[in-house]
Formats: C-alpha cells, sequence, structure tokens
C-alpha cells in the first residue's frame, strides 16, 4: 500500500471514530509522523494536501523541511520527540507546534526563547500517565502545578496536553487520565493515538493523532 492511499485509509477511519463518539471529524488533526523517512517520502503527501507532520529530532528535520516548505505556506510542523534544552533555539525557529513540554528548565528556556526571537509556536504538556521510569513526561501528581507555572510564570502558549501510554497496557485509561486532567485545567486539545490505537484515541477525545509507520510503513524501509 503507498503512502497516500494510507494516508487515506486512516483519514477515513479517523472520521468514521469521530462519528462514532460524536464528534465532529474536522475536530481531530491527523499528524504524519516522518521521522527516518527521506523527503521523497513525504513529497507524495504534500502534493495530496496534507500538511500536519511529525519528527522526533531536530536535526532530521533540519535536514528535510526547509526545501519541503519551500513554496507551501501552511505547513504544520510537530516537534513530537524529546526536546533537549540545547536545542531550544532550533525547535522555536523550525516547529509550529512542540508536543513534549516536560520540565521546568525545559519550559522556561522555550519562553526565552520565544521572547528572543518573538516566535510562539504552540505548547502541549507531556504527562506521564504510567509513570513510567524511562519515560519522559510529567508526574500526574505534578501536572496541574506544572501547566499552572508554563501558563503563569513563564507565559508559554500551552494549547493541550501530550501521552503515550505503556506499550503493554490498554490505552483507553491513559487517554481517559489525560483527557480528565485537561478538564479539570480548561485545555481542549489532547495529543494522543499513535498507528496502533488512534481510533481508540479518538473516542477518548484526541484532537491530534500521531501516525507513522500505519501510513509510511516500518521505519527505514523507504517509500512502501
Amino acid at each position: 500500500m503507498s503512502a497516500v492511499v494510507a494516508l487515506h485509509d486512516i483519514t477515513s477511519r479517523i472520521k468514521a471514530s469521530a462519528r462514532s463518539a460524536g464528534r465532529d471529524p474536522s475536530s481531530v488533526n491527523l499528524v504524519a509522523v516522518s521521522k527516518t523517512f527521506t523527503a521523497q517520502d513525504i513529497a507524495p503527501l504534500l502534493r495530496e494536501g496534507h500538511r500536519h507532520f511529525g519528527e522526533n529530532r531536530i536535526q532530521e528535520a533540519l535536514e528535510k523541511w526547509p526545501a519541503l516548505r519551500n513554496g507551501i505556506d501552511d505547513i504544520v510542523l510537530h516537534m513530537i520527540g524529546p526536546l533537549q534544552t540545547n536545542k531550544v533555539r532550533e525547535a522555536v525557529a523550525h516547529f509550529d507546534v512542540i508536543h513534549t513540554v516536560d520540565r521546568p528548565r525545559l519550559a522556561e528556556k522555550l519562553a526565552e526563547e520565544m521572547e528572543r526571537q518573538g516566535r510562539r509556536p504552540q505548547c502541549f504538556i507531556q504527562i506521564n500517565t504510567g509513570r513510567e521510569d524511562q519515560k519522559a513526561g510529567v508526574d500526574p501528581a505534578e501536572a496541574d502545578a506544572f501547566i499552572g507555572d508554563c501558563r503563569g510564570k513563564w507565559n508559554l502558549p500551552v494549547e493541550g496536553l501530550m501521552c503515550i501510554p505503556p506499550a503493554d497496557e490498554e490505552p483507553s485509561p491513559h487517554f481517559a487520565f489525560l483527557r480528565e486532567i485537561g478538564r479539570r485545567n480548561e485545555l481542549s486539545h489532547l495529543s494522543m493515538g499513535m498507528s496502533a490505537d488512534f481510533e481508540t484515541a479518538v473516542a477518548f477525545g484526541a484532537t491530534y493523532v500521531r501516525v507513522g509507520s500505519a501510513i509510511f510503513g516500518a521505519r527505514g524501509s523507504g517509500t512502501p
């Protein structure tokens, strides 16, 4: 299956899931996760009119996206991987949405760099809903305070929350948990759901789903 055919299939499934949940399908944005794939792999989706793409690494994004953006003004590039503080300058300059704000030092650096550049990418707070030691994200018990600091102390443009449920657990409770944190903090956007569980995420209120392998194929396989 080509990436374009897969894109249409995923889009149709998102719309069906949204309708089943009584939601407006247009409220769900599909982020095509293009990490490890080349500009040649991505170009057919751009020609098809898709505009939301996700990358994990700053350097990889810088190698591909300046040329891909040439002549296309409405691409929305999402930073969905862990962000190191020494990469904040490039992240603010080149990304439109940052999904992985997860600690005070990063929030502080983002605020400083946004002020310096006069550019304000949307920010999502990553919540470690499974409290996994090896995974980034704010502990749920500290989420409300951190969200408050990001909005107040650092004046970040916080638009929503993000999570990655534990791989060996049913994702539904994690999606419900993230939705509840969002509700009590009056955040309407939720970045949750990937190739294996995006339909479930839509049912629980996801407004951004991050789908890579179901569109592009296995990592490093090149164009399917």
